[in-house]
């Protein structure tokens, strides 16, 4: 299963070569049967004005692990997969460290999957809840 892990892992980081998620440095650390983790530095590049984990910062991590969770559950070579809402409540500012986000898949539909997306801090204190309904679409 390690190895298993390992590949799904690799596959998913080597995807974000050249993207947004490179740059804001989104690493993905775990997967299991039904959960995606992803973890991303908190530090300048991230940072609204005043010193603190911008809310787009923390919603661009939150859609790109559950996006990729939609991806990799899925099959890739039929479909691809599309954000279609988000929602994020921010409950809590960060200033440096890493924050965390795991998603949980809640439905898997035929078309569409509901993940719950938390984002939590280094020791595990909630910093946003998120939900995002991704899509899956035939590939012509």
């Amino acid at each position: 299963m390690d190895d298993f892990k390992e590949k799904i892992l690799k596959v998913c980081n080597n995807s974000s070569k050249n993207t947004m998620m490179e740059n804001l440095e989104i690493e993905y650390i775990d997967v299991g049967e039904n959960y995606l983790v992803a973890k991303m530095p908190v530090n300048a590049k991230v940072h609204q004005p005043d010193g603190v984990l911008h809310g787009g910062a923390s919603v661009t991590l939150a859609e790109s692990v559950g996006s990729m969770a939609s991806y990799i559950f899925l099959d890739a070579e039929k479909f691809f997969v599309r954000g279609i809402e988000i929602s994020a409540n921010h409950v809590k500012s960060i200033r440096d460290g890493e924050v965390f986000a795991k998603a949980v898949l809640i439905h898997k539909g035929r078309t569409t999957q509901l993940w719950e997306i938390k984002i939590t801090d280094a020791q595990e204190n909630l910093i946003s809840s998120c939900k995002l309904t991704t899509i899956s679409l035939p590939k012509s």
